[in-house]
């Protein structure tokens, strides 16, 4: 506009952002109050042919005004003013379509002196019905910055059970749903003690309300009152009365719309959700006819949510057509033989241990139901696949837990269901169990895997399947001497009586037997290396901290030479796990900030030497 004579045009392609954030505010006052708006044109993403950075665009058209006291009459008359025209092709995917849509695509009108009564002047193309604000029913809080989520966030299923010093964490959900996003935990009293976090949110711990995520579609759940992430918004009602009503709306495609009126950058601020329209006469009775017997207590058949009941093949669903939750059919999608994996290895999900947690009646049964299994699972947390040590092979067992979680329903139909589902039909449990197993585990719990599946890499050899939070020192030796022992005596025996394989067999376990050792004893590189913790702290072989994560307690066994894929070690595949420097600086207080200048290496060797001493040291 300053190469612009009065009156001159300006048109310009620019980011939108401007035309709703905060920071904004006062430059989008001046310019309504000052300057001549014609037309803005919004291309969103994608909008350039060449490849650049994926920025939401547009195109302006404003004047530099002829005079000043002009454009001040024309605010004072309430019946005229400037008129500001815009289009919207900003949902097309490509700069073509957006191109032939700009045209024909309908226009929108509204007086630029209204957008002074906007919100934070905040630009909108279309006229606002009249009605209150959202921020006068509900408070929108922001979450907590750990400033070190690698250090300060597990998933649940990584650490042995959440106590004094580790929270449940609720997280922006995947999709809109009754409840998602209950996968975390973190390590609150830690973070109140860390210098980079911001703690913030408190008002909302032990409250009820809706978690929004920031980003594309806004995707809603139900929040629970636990700590929450910063990209995850919660919204609490002001009035307990008024939580379906909010609910309702928020999972409603209205939400989005309106607030992608007023803020169309991919990350929506939380401050920006109490600037839209609430009618609360509609929304409550759309809340009436949708939940007539109340909103739902906790129910999901989901196992990487700390909120799951547990059992293998139980079931509890929302009904649509009762408006009630109940007891669905009994399961057998992909996750059934997971979770009985899990349960032989003695795993219990935290719904099961939390006698206090708020579960549907329906859910709590099938918590209850998990009673009955618990004598399946192994005591020490090691199951051999073929038979070792007098135990009966891995697949004998899991068909017996099987046979017990589905009961009078169980069939050779249901496995060979069950294998289908699990990408294996027309196979057997025990070649899933050697081939397909910690491949599809890993999967599912977020490359994060608590069953281990530690192996020899043949098709007949040892493999055995370890519960993580159960192998400490005494069980790796347990593991080491008296399973792989006793594997290696008999082949030794077959080896004599020149049985087909035997030799083969032995070889890879005595090569598997020194691969553990090396765990066993921790000389680097086959470590463990916590970047937050001193020296003198550090482990001492294989004596792991469960709170430190499953990434970094796993690295030994991955990094230990190969006996079958290629970067996996001992494992039967290699999880997408890496630990190459993270994200952020450290502060100054950090214990390895002298060494790595603030950057948060992981990829780091201590030998015996350098941790005893320093252990004597501070002794």
């Amino acid at each position: 506009l300053r190469f612009c004579a009065e009156g001159g045009t300006a048109s310009v392609v620019l980011p939108q952002n401007w035309l709703f954030l905060t920071t904004y505010k006062k430059f989008r006052e001046k310019l309504l109050k000052n300057e001549t708006w014609h037309l803005i044109a919004r291309l969103g993403a994608q909008s350039f042919q060449t490849p650049m950075w994926d920025y939401n665009i547009q195109l302006l058209t404003i004047s530099r005004s002829a005079a000043a006291h002009e454009c001040g009459a024309l605010f004072a008359n309430a019946g005229t003013g400037n008129l500001i025209r815009g289009v919207d092709v900003s949902e097309f995917r490509t700069a073509a379509e957006k191109a032939s849509w700009l045209p024909t695509t309908e226009i929108q009108t509204t007086e630029q002196k209204k957008q002074l009564e906007n919100p934070d002047f905040i630009i909108q193309l279309d006229e606002k019905v009249a009605s209150l604000l959202f921020a006068a029913f509900a408070s929108c809080y922001q979450g907590t910055s750990t400033g070190d989520n690698l250090r300060f966030l597990c998933f649940f299923w990584e650490i042995q059970a959440v106590f004094d010093s580790w929270c449940f964490l609720e997280t922006a959900p995947g999709k809109t749903q009754h409840f998602g996003g209950k996968n975390s935990v973190i390590k609150w009293q830690d973070v109140n003690l860390y210098k980079g976090s911001a703690i913030r949110g408190l008002d909302a711990f032990g409250e009820k309300g809706v978690a929004v995520g920031q980003m594309v579609k806004l995707p809603a759940t139900f929040f629970l009152g636990q700590r929450f992430a910063n990209t995850t918004p919660v919204i609490i009602p002001k009035h307990e009365a008024d939580l379906p009503s909010t609910w309702v709306f928020c999972m409603s495609e209205s939400f989005s719309h309106e607030l992608r009126k007023i803020n169309q950058k991919l990350s929506v601020d939380n401050g920006y959700v109490g600037k839209i329209p609430f009618d609360l006469d509609h929304w409550s009775k759309v809340a009436a006819e949708k939940y007539p017997h109340g909103l739902p207590k906790l129910v999901t058949d989901d196992p990487t949510q700390w909120i799951f009941h547990g059992h293998p093949c139980g079931s509890v669903l929302w009904d649509e057509g009762t408006k009630r939750t109940d007891h669905g059919p009994l399961r057998t999608d992909g996750t059934v033989l997971q979770i009985a994996v899990a349960r032989l290895l003695g795993y219990c999900w935290p719904a099961e241990l939390d006698g206090g947690m708020e579960l549907a009646d329906e859910q709590r049964e099938c918590v209850n139901r998990c009673e009955a299994l618990l004598r399946y699972g192994d005591e020490d947390g090691i199951v051999c696949i073929p038979p070792v040590r007098g135990e009966a092979p891995a697949f004998d067992r899991l068909l017996d837990l099987l046979a017990a979680a589905y009961g009078d329903a169980w069939s050779g139909n249901i496995l060979a269901e069950l294998l289908k589902n699990a990408d294996h039909a027309g196979k057997t449990l025990e070649t899933w169990l050697r081939e397909k197993f910690f491949t599809q585990h890993c999967q599912r719990f977020q490359h994060r895997p608590f069953i281990w599946h530690i192996c020899d890499a043949l098709r007949d050899g040892i493999a055995a399947l370890v519960n993580y939070y159960r192998l400490d020192r005494k069980k790796m030796e347990t593991l080491i001497y008296t399973y792989l022992g006793d594997w290696i005596n008999r082949q030794k025996q077959e080896t004599k009586a020149g049985t087909d394989g035997a030799e083969e067999r032995l070889a890879a376990a005595e090569r598997l037997k020194k691969r553990l050792e090396l765990i066993l004893e921790g000389e680097a590189p086959y470590d463990i290396f916590v970047r937050w913790k001193p020296l003198d702290q550090q482990p001492v072989g294989w004596n792991p901290d469960l709170n430190d994560g499953v990434r970094l307690n796993i690295r030994p066994f991955l990094t230990v030479p190969d006996v079958g894929k290629r970067g996996a070690g001992i494992l039967r595949d290699k999880p997408n796990i890496n630990w190459n420097k993270d994200r952020g600086k450290d502060v100054e207080s950090a214990p390895w900030h002298h060494l790595f200048h603030g950057d948060r290496i992981n990829d780091h060797h201590l030998t015996l030497a350098e941790k005893q001493r320093a252990r004597e040291t501070v002794g």
